[in-house]
């Protein structure tokens, strides 16, 4: 790099930009001159294990080349599109106390768009950071001052920072300046969490602000107040809001070289780092699934840390730049360390990709290209052969748990049979209990007996009840009565057509009426959060890896079954009207479970009567409102269990949306939930938002999945398609202009369209494998009767030889008749009644499936 050049290194979407600012030529008219940044897209290409220019930008702006200077460079997603872009904020020093700056932002097209100048008659040096907006945040004389490009008015912190440790956003809490800041005796005393030791370290106190709330947090929720004199920098790893009060894990860089993870405030993890003064940290998650954290200090050295050992993994010395992305393409991250080179001008020119793994690349020059090729050949081998080891090694750790489980489910067999056996030698009659009657079986046969009441077939079904219902309850809402079932997680997938049925219980009759009701069926997506943040970085260490899980088929559908299982709750619902059944004084009913059994059972297609249970219902009840549903008012929150939540959506109109918007992320949607529509959070799932607003809207449901940046299903039930009207009114004025609202009748057009090709392609394959095992079947009886024929005729012919000429012409006569017959046997095959049943009722399984999905489809 020449002298009269400034260069700046990012990292973006794997690729490597170079922001070099150069003087330009000299103007055609007077003496002016004119400064240019220069951009170039560098990616890196494994068979030369080069890095290559992709295309590259100008911006000139007027001015003397020595006037302006690359402060500094970030990417920051832009609040119109919600899209992270590249930043570089430009200095100009025009007169000798006069300094402008000049946010610019990078788009894909390398085109430079300018989005906020202003002006200072003081130099930025102090903890200048480029935020979310995009936005500028900087220091000076013990002031923080920010600056958004949504305003373009720079607010100052009433809080006094002598240093800022961190910036970033906080949900719930958006934008939060965390350091060192100017304690005052009011604020020590009212500010919660802190105890009298932590005011003894005075000055060095820590201190937090959110700009967009206007509000001082106590620094004791990030760092204990004696740490303020040696933190340098920290990395906000998770964060969580409990009854109010903030925890949060982070690690802390110390002038003392130390990296300590915290917890809460207080220290859990410590590593002494190997080199002197570190200065900056940023985050790796590696192929491995583990996270390392790369400390740069500031005499151009680098170590690598494991997040799980905490231990130092690598270390490199005379190390220009450090930037962490995908630069080769894998799905996972590697590190970049662009070393110093004094005879290049590039600054590519000396540096190593890893992931202190399988991925090592350099640009060593004295390896020939073979090795390199044999190298990156020999490294590929290594990584596919060590994940189909891992893979064995995980498949047959199963197959060891699997046959543990069967060793001692025979254990228990044969223990209770033993017991048994005993019982009947010492003529006492053995009875397990429900758990045991799982694993005893029967050896002399079942005894078959008809039973002749209602109560008798529930006590002879209620082993299946116990093992197949998880549990049953009832709530009145309105004119309504709702009646909801939930079956254990173990059967979700082995059950399909589930329906309720709702059996009048009069003993007066052994045929109860049936009562009317409507079935629904209600599905949320459930999360599990930890009791407490274990470890740091939770969040982060789960990304990263799409690209290869959408190759993978196998471990996509096994993700896909695991992640119905245990991250979705699955509740089935019968609705009738209440008014009628209260004539009954006492009202009782039986309520039954018709379902029939999956594929994966082992007795598909045989029907499934389960009873759950019986629900009485008295006006005494209903006047005491002992099971009705209660809608939580605004500072109320929603009751445990959900039972009332369910029955509010199997009562509630259901609409459905698809909204797509082609160039701005739909970040405004969950903003104008818990915003504008005054909505809360439903805590065991985090897609869902119930409304608290008070009027029509009030208890309205809301369940937002963003398939992606760009696409969203918002699922709305409310009580009527009035206060629906009124929802999406409202969205609409928060959404972009160009943004598109389509209503789905039953599900997405793509998913509705994949679901039709799935069912015709097991279709065609079943039509395969039925036709192949029927010609195979009609070949064999053929074969066998032709060689029955060949037998015959082959002595036949040998009599022949012995016999007179007429007899023998009337033997050729009779073997061509035969020859004949044999010919149109076999254009006349035909199957076994059997074969032919049981491939008609297969066939037509599948056949009907796919003519449900495309009924579908033309419905949409």
């Amino acid at each position: 790099m020449s002298s009269n050049e400034q260069e700046k290194l990012l990292s973006y979407s794997g690729e490597v930009l170079i922001f070099q600012l150069s003087q330009g030529d000299l103007a055609k008219e007077g003496t002016a001159k004119t400064s240019k940044l220069h951009v170039r897209r560098m990616t890196f290409n494994r068979s030369t294990r080069t890095f290559i220019q992709k295309s590259t930008g100008i911006f000139s702006m007027h001015g003397k080349h020595s006037s302006f200077e690359i402060i500094c460079c970030s990417c920051a997603a832009d609040f119109r599109t919600g899209i992270n872009l590249p930043c570089v904020l430009i200095r100009r020093n025009k007169k000798k106390s006069v300094f402008k700056y000049f946010l610019l932002l990078l788009h894909s097209s390398n085109e430079f768009e300018q989005r906020m100048n202003f002006t200072l008659d003081y130099e930025m040096k102090d903890d200048i950071k480029i935020l979310n907006g995009p936005s500028i945040l900087w220091r000076h004389s013990r002031t923080c001052f920010y600056i958004s490009s949504q305003n373009d008015i720079i607010i100052s912190a009433p809080v006094k920072f002598s240093s800022i440790k961190w910036a970033g956003e906080v949900e719930n809490l958006g934008t939060i300046l965390f350091g060192v800041g100017e304690p005052l005796s009011t604020e020590r005393e009212s500010s919660p969490g802190s105890s009298k030791s932590d005011y003894a370290v005075w000055g060095t106190e820590f201190c937090a602000y959110s700009i967009e709330n206007q509000k001082i947090l106590s620094g004791a929720y990030f760092l204990p107040h004696a740490y303020g004199s040696v933190v340098t920098c920290i990395h906000i790893c998770a964060t969580k809001e409990v009854n109010t009060e903030l925890r949060i894990s982070l690690i802390a860089l110390t002038q003392k070289n130390q990296l300590i993870w915290f917890q809460d405030g207080v220290p859990k993890s410590l590593c002494q780092l190997p080199f002197q003064d570190p200065c900056a940290l940023q985050i790796m998650a590696s192929s491995g699934g583990d996270l390392l954290y790369i400390v740069s200090f500031r005499s151009s050295d680098v170590c690598a840390i494991w997040k799980k050992s905490f231990q130092v993994a690598s270390k490199w010395q005379k190390v220009k730049s450090v930037l962490v992305d995908d630069f080769i393409g894998t799905g996972t991250e590697q590190l970049l360390l662009v070393f110093k080179d004094t005879f290049s001008i590039n600054c590519l020119t000396s540096f190593k990709i890893t992931d202190l793994g399988n991925v090592n690349y350099s640009n060593d020059a004295f390896d020939p290209m073979e090795n390199d090729l044999f190298e990156d050949n020999l490294q590929e081998n290594y990584s596919l052969t060590v994940q189909a080891l891992e893979r064995r090694l995980q498949i047959g750790l199963a197959s060891i748990q699997e046959l543990q489980k069967h060793l001692l489910l025979k254990e228990r067999i044969l223990s209770k049979s033993c017991k048994a056996l005993v019982g009947l030698v010492q003529g006492k009659e053995y009875i397990p209990p429900y758990e045991e009657e799982d694993i005893l079986v029967s050896l002399c046969g079942d005894k078959k007996h008809l039973p002749h009441s209602l109560n008798e077939k529930l006590s002879d079904t209620s082993h299946d009840s116990k093992h197949i219902i998880e549990k049953m309850w009832y709530r009145v809402l309105d004119d309504h009565l709702v009646v909801g079932v939930e079956i254990k997680n173990s059967f979700v997938l082995l059950l399909n057509d589930v329906t309720l049925s709702l059996l009048m219980d009069q003993a007066y009759t052994s045929n109860p009426p049936l009562i009317q009701c409507k079935n629904s069926v209600i599905k949320l997506d459930k999360v599990s959060f930890p009791a407490s943040l274990s470890s740091p970085c939770e969040t982060e260490s789960a990304a990263k890896r799409i690209k290869l899980i959408l190759h993978n088929k196998e471990r996509k559908n096994n993700f896909n079954e695991q992640s119905s299982e245990a991250n979705c709750i699955q509740v089935f619902t019968a609705v009738t009207t209440l008014s009628p059944l209260l004539a009954f004084h006492n009202f009782c009913c039986i309520v039954m479970l018709h379902a029939r059994w999956g594929e994966n059972s082992g007795r598909f297609g045989e029907s499934c009567t389960v009873p759950c249970g019986r629900l009485s219902l008295s006006i005494e009840d209903i006047s005491s409102e002992k099971y009705s549903v209660t809608l939580p008012e605004k500072n109320q929150p929603l009751k445990e269990p959900m039972e009332d939540l369910f029955a509010l959506l199997a009562v509630f109109h259901k609409f459905c949306f698809q909204i797509t918007s082609p160039d701005c992320t739909l970040t405004s949607v969950k903003t104008w939930l818990l915003g504008h529509m005054e909505c809360e959070t439903v805590k065991e799932f985090p897609d869902s938002f119930f409304c608290k607003s008070l009027g029509a809207l009030h208890g309205t449901f809301f369940n937002w999945k963003q398939k992606t940046p760009f696409e969203g299903i918002l699922t709305v039930y409310c009580r009527n398609q009035t206060a629906l009207f009124q929802c999406l009114h409202n969205l609409t004025q928060v959404l972009p202009m160009n943004c598109v609202i389509k209503q789905l009748k039953s599900g997405s057009k793509k998913f509705l369209t994949n679901q039709l090709a799935l069912f015709l392609e097991k279709e065609i394959v079943t039509l395969k494998n039925f036709f192949s095992s029927a010609v195979s079947e009609v070949e064999s009886n053929l074969t066998q009767k032709c060689e029955i024929i060949k037998k015959s005729s082959s002595s036949s012919m040998l009599k022949a030889s012995s016999l007179g000429a007429e007899e023998a012409t009337q033997r050729i006569r009779e073997e061509l008749q035969q020859e004949k017959e044999q010919i149109m046997w076999g254009m006349n095959l035909t199957l076994s009644s059997a074969t032919y049943r049981e491939m008609t009722l297969k066939v037509m399984g599948v056949q009907l499936k796919s003519d449900l999905a495309a009924q579908k489809l033309n419905d949409y």
